[in-house]
């Protein structure tokens, strides 16, 4: 199997590298850590002008690419520590329009996303946080035509900012908790949508949903009704392999300016590269980085193809996880006290590590359904 970036995969990465690296500096994502959005209206509308909002959409909705041309932009991304409701509208919402919405849905919304016009979310988790489906406590109840929503959210990336959500809910009580689970397209500022902000450790924007009387109509649900679960799996996925690629790219990152301060940083006469115990970490460090790359780039590959990926993808966000706080720890090491000083950024890499590491199943969620993939 080739992992080798094709010519459009190349002008992508290109692109965005060049792109996010006059952009969107340390000093850029030091602000919008702080800030309570996380991103300008004017630097979503430079990404919409290159089109990036529309990776991975089909062209006959605007879009342009495929998932591996966004697993490539994602990766860049992720150098960078971006900040934006970008994932949680290309990766999040479109993927679950895309997967399960009608005709007339894919048109209504997909233009929007792919022009960058609309910004959408997914609400799945909830004060469980468990990715599973008898977590889902969250009910839609059908009266008349309608449907009423009351539930609350937990983690919602970018709520906040959103105009819509896609809300997980369940329909029916099943014997089965993978049935009875159905996906609503929820305007924000519908009566009774509540958002509240989180403080997170790593400056991301994530959100308690809370929906109390929420009343939709029917022409609002995402495919089937009682049958979302399966497109909730496969919107996990996808998700988790994207943040795998932002993961990589932080990775890369964090070695890059290791790199540079083992070159730098003088002790005993001698730059901290020079001695042993440091080159074996470093090297150790691109083992990670690498292997995490290729790892990702494998589930991307067989998501993209439309191939079975289950086992794929577990094994992609098993490794890059704990892959990547192996390259944090030892930048720590090799930084030393400056490495954990808020003048450094590698700080804000090391909580992103930890958030991205949680995010869509951690290494033992992955782990154990890789143990129930084998059985």
């Amino acid at each position: 199997m080739d992992f080798a970036l094709n010519e459009q995969q190349e002008m992508m990465q290109t692109l965005a590298r060049d792109f996010l690296g006059s952009e969107y500096p340390d000093k850029v994502l030091r602000e919008m850590v702080d800030d309570e959005k996380g991103y300008t209206p004017e630097f979503w509308r430079k990404m919409s002008e290159m089109n990036l909002m529309g990776l991975s959409i089909p062209e006959e909705y605007g879009g342009v690419g495929d998932f591996l041309d966004l697993t490539v932009v994602l990766e860049e991304m992720g150098r960078v520590g971006f900040l934006s409701p970008f994932f949680s509208t290309v990766v999040l919402g479109a993927s679950a329009i895309i997967e399960a919405g009608s005709d007339e849905q894919k048109q209504k919304y997909l233009p929007g996303i792919s022009g960058g016009k609309l910004i959408f979310t997914l609400a799945l988790t909830e004060p469980s946080a468990r990715y599973t489906a008898d977590a889902v406590t969250a009910k839609a109840a059908l009266q008349e035509s309608d449907y009423v929503i009351n539930g609350i959210k937990l983690f919602v990336p970018d709520a906040h900012v959103s105009d819509y959500v896609i809300c997980v809910a369940r329909t029916d009580e099943a014997v089965n908790p993978q049935d009875g689970i159905t996906l609503f397209i929820v305007d924000t500022n519908t009566p009774g949508v509540r958002c509240k902000l989180l403080k997170t450790i790593a400056g991301d924007k994530q959100c308690e949903v809370t929906f109390d009387n929420v009343r939709i109509s029917g022409k609002d649900v995402l495919g089937e009704v009682d049958k979302g679960w399966s497109c909730v799996e496969k919107i996990m996925a996808k998700a988790a392999v994207a943040r795998c690629a932002e993961m990589v790219g932080g990775a890369q990152q964090v070695l890059n300016m290791t790199l540079e301060y083992a070159k730098d940083r003088v002790a005993f006469g001698h730059p901290i590269g020079a001695f042993q115990s440091i080159q074996h970490r470093c090297a150790d460090m691109l083992i990670d980085v690498d292997g995490s790359r290729f790892v990702t780039y494998q589930a991307a590959w067989r998501i993209n193809e439309g191939l079975p990926a289950a086992r794929e993808v577990a094994i992609a966000k098993a490794w890059v996880s704990r892959a990547l706080q192996r390259v944090v720890n030892s930048s720590h090491q090799i930084h030393g006290t400056i490495g954990f000083t808020e003048d450094h950024i590698l700080h804000l890499y090391t909580k992103r590590a930890r958030s991205h590491e949680l995010s869509f199943g951690d290494a033992d969620y992955h782990l154990e359904r890789l143990v129930s993939q084998s059985l």
